[in-house]
């Protein structure tokens, strides 16, 4: 971000439905973007779109996104895309392929992302 002469960094840490680590918790970010302010002697801002949703709203986020890409099939590519392309097993499992992403599915970052796809996918099945 500094050698591109960047202001914004995101991150998609979320402290609503987190695992336990510190690092996503919105404190954390502060502290960081302080730090990283003052360490470059640049004012950063550390956006976290995701910090106060949970998991199910996030593949709902993803999928209006996708929607407003403009084409008839841009919500389903959006989701597809981040289904094969991103990642957060905490073991770094590449080999099993589930309905949500690769993963192990059952270290704590599979098994959130795991049930928010599934509250994500009832939802959408129960409205009109």
């Amino acid at each position: 971000a500094y050698r591109r002469d960047l202001q914004v960094i995101v991150t998609g840490v979320c402290e609503t439905d987190f695992s336990g680590y510190p690092d996503c918790r919105d404190d954390t970010m502060k502290a960081m973007q302080l730090a990283l302010s003052l360490g470059m002697d640049r004012r950063f801002l550390i956006d976290t779109p995701l910090m106060w949703i949970d998991k199910a709203a996030t593949w709902q986020m993803a999928h209006d996104l996708g929607e407003q890409s403009g084409t008839a099939d841009g919500a389903d590519r959006l989701v597809g895309l981040i289904v094969e392309h991103s990642h957060t097993c905490y073991l770094g499992d590449r080999v099993h392929r589930h309905d949500w992403g690769w993963g192990c599915g059952s270290c704590p970052a599979c098994e959130l992302r795991a049930r928010g796809y599934q509250r994500w996918q009832q939802q959408r099945m129960a409205r009109p």
